[in-house]
């Protein structure tokens, strides 16, 4: 800053250095590498970091203020030394990374102004900067349909269940779908998507609260906690008495060895999760594999970023959907950072109702 000092009938010039202005960057930190069930130690809320509110010039990146953090059951995987995967472990003693929606606060790249919301890869902390804009994408705030839903709903979760539906299960109207963990992210609109088909649609989950939100707010022909039945077998059997032409699986595990003896004949499984076997170090194995071959069962797993050409498609559909009050999308949401080791590790003991989110900030 230059400034003008008047004394003594003489004019002197004196320069004064700008100081950016800092803020404190409150993070959640990644503690080390675990084994079996994540736990809230296993992250720590740090504050006390400073950080520019600044864009470094010549750097192409641009700085945002996080304002909502999704929660899902991949970033358990990036707890372990796995480096074989689609997506690397996280860095012990760094903030742990994950889809959100924040807003650009200052920017050294053209593309992204002040101002611009943006959904994409973040760090769980108050402001990150962006350096990778693969998969980041700009949006618009909607009056009719919640910022957050940009993580759930029109985010990677809702394309996730879009594309794993339409395009792995190859539905037709009438048939037979089964959806487990049917109440979460995913789960919740595979099983709607599946009733504006006309199929007939049962959920299972894990607590008779999801049990009747599957039946009466989100439109499930039945549903069921597999917490209460002591033979998934004949619990599936009981609910389809002719067969599963479509099984969503986001568990594995027994689920899916009861599913594959129910499946009918040519049916399909589309294999999106396997959330009980990500704390097992010794994975248990599936027992009845051979009705893929004696039925001819379709068994295919998959990315939802296998199928990004359909994503502008996707929007289109879903929003229209919701906007007609065709579709519901339910959100368990925690309130601030400090919130944010209890809300993940809930993941995995299914206490989340919905698609699980943080709120960092409010959108102003």
């Amino acid at each position: 800053m230059v400034g003008m000092v008047h004394g003594n009938g003489r004019t002197t010039w004196m320069c004064y250095a700008t100081k950016a202005m800092e803020a404190e960057n409150k993070q959640v930190i990644f503690k080390g590498f675990i084994k079996g069930t994540p736990k809230e130690t296993d992250l720590q809320v740090m504050a006390g970091t400073r950080i520019q509110l600044k864009a470094p010039k010549g750097s192409g990146a641009f700085l945002v203020k996080n304002l909502y953090l999704s929660c899902d059951p991949y970033m358990r995987g990036r707890m372990r030394d796995f480096r074989d995967s689609y997506i690397p472990p996280f860095v012990p003693g760094q903030p742990i990374e994950g889809f959100g929606v924040s807003k650009v606060v200052d920017s050294d790249n053209t593309s992204f102004k002040p101002g611009d919301l943006v959904s994409g890869m973040t760090r769980w902390e108050e402001y990150s900067l962006i350096r990778r804009t693969e998969q980041l994408r700009k949006i618009k705030q909607d009056d009719d349909i919640p910022l957050s839903f940009r993580l759930g709903l029109l985010g990677m979760p809702g394309f996730t269940a879009y594309a794993g539906f339409n395009e792995v299960c190859s539905p037709k109207k009438g048939e037979y779908v089964l959806v487990s963990a049917a109440s979460g992210a995913v789960g919740q609109l595979v099983g709607q998507l599946a009733k504006l088909l006309g199929c007939y649609v049962v959920g299972s989950c894990g607590s008779s609260q999801k049990v009747d939100l599957l039946r009466n707010k989100l439109g499930f022909d039945d549903a069921f906690n597999y917490k209460e039945e002591p033979d998934l077998d004949a619990a599936l059997k009981r609910y389809f008495p002719q067969g599963i032409d479509i099984y969503f699986d986001n568990v594995g595990g027994e689920m899916l060895d009861a599913a594959l003896v129910n499946m009918r004949i040519h049916g399909r499984i589309a294999v999106c999760g396997m959330v009980s076997e990500k704390d097992l170090s010794d994975p248990r194995g599936i027992h009845n594999l051979y009705n893929l071959i004696t039925k001819r069962i379709k068994m295919q797993g998959f990315l939802q970023s296998d199928y990004l050409h359909l994503y502008p498609r996707f929007l289109e559909d879903v929003i229209s959907l919701y906007k007609q009050g065709k579709i519901v999308y339910i959100e368990d949401m925690n309130e601030g950072l400090e919130s944010a080791p209890s809300a993940f590790v809930g993941l995995f003991s299914g206490r989340n109702v919905g698609k699980q989110v943080i709120r960092v900030a409010t959108y102003e």
